[in-house]
């Protein structure tokens, strides 16, 4: 199996699984967090249904520089109901599925930087970004699904049954 194939499949799983638990968001419910030292709950949904857009970068640019010294470009818009994160949600994987069938196996064996201030602070061959995105991806999709417990919502069975959906994902 090649990469790109077996990374397709990771990331349509991926997405699937994101789905289910970005349906579950409930409105209104943008600034709450469970701790004063949280992430707010809109910003990690956001992140749960934006995330395939980091890989598509990993593949079309060479470098990320998440703290430019010149401040931000990227724009983050404030996602509010379980229809718009879905929405952003399919965006963000068409971008990577269509960066996944325009790379070859080659690029994904180059090397790819993540900056901070121009300081590079990981570097590594574009697939083992790739697989620390989807990680990381499924890391904080976890971590929404017990914001989701605590605002009184359901939690949608992703790995497994849950105490709120008993199928297998």
């Amino acid at each position: 199996m090649k990469l790109t194939e077996f990374f397709l499949a990771e990331l349509n799983g991926e997405v699937e699984r994101s789905r289910h638990a970005l349906e579950q968001v409930p409105a209104g419910k943008y600034d709450w967090k469970p701790h004063e030292k949280s992430m707010i709950f809109g910003y990690l949904a956001n992140m749960v249904a934006t995330m395939p857009t980091w890989i598509a970068m990993q593949i079309d640019q060479d470098e990320l520089d998440v703290a430019p010294a010149e401040g931000s470009k990227m724009e983050r818009k404030r996602l509010e109901t379980s229809d718009e994160f879905l929405e952003a949600l399919d965006k963000a994987a068409a971008g990577a599925r269509s960066a996944f069938e325009k790379t070859t196996e080659e690029h994904l064996m180059t090397s790819w930087r993540l900056l901070a201030r121009g300081q590079v602070v990981a570097e590594a061959p574009r697939y083992v970004m790739i697989q620390d995105t989807l990680n990381h991806w499924s890391h904080h999709r976890g971590q929404m699904t017990v914001y989701l417990r605590l605002l009184g919502a359901k939690v949608p069975a992703l790995y497994g049954p849950s105490a709120d959906d008993t199928s297998f994902g």
